[in-house]
């Protein structure tokens, strides 16, 4: 396709959005609160991701460390539950944006 055909196509893309919004009546705070809400699930999806890996990780190693030297099994318990402790507060941070997010900018 040619840049001529796909601007023309943009154009009454957008000529059908714009007379679609304005029989629909979707005003400045509706768009507000869906971007609210796609930020939130973002900020959620992501927020969720490091501590995921991060426990998985500790735990992972933990059980090596146990396998290695079961002696140590208790100590290498409690460390490794402290680690998870301090990498799960990355997500509770995100989920604290996104509860701001969803019940602050959304309402």
């Amino acid at each position: 396709m040619d840049p001529t055909t796909l601007l023309s196509i943009l154009d009454v893309t957008l000529a059908q959005t714009s007379d679609a919004v304005a029989a629909t009546g979707i005003s400045g705070k509706d768009l507000m609160k869906a971007g609210a809400l796609i930020g939130a699930g973002i900020c959620m999806g992501f927020g969720a991701i490091g501590p995921g890996i991060g426990e998985g990780f500790a735990a992972g190693k933990a059980c090596e460390a146990i396998g290695r030297s079961p002696q140590d099994a208790g100590l290498l318990t409690r460390t490794m539950l402290i680690g998870q402790a301090v990498s799960e507060s990355t997500g509770i941070y995100a989920l604290v944006v996104a509860l701001l997010m969803l019940f602050v900018v959304g309402a």
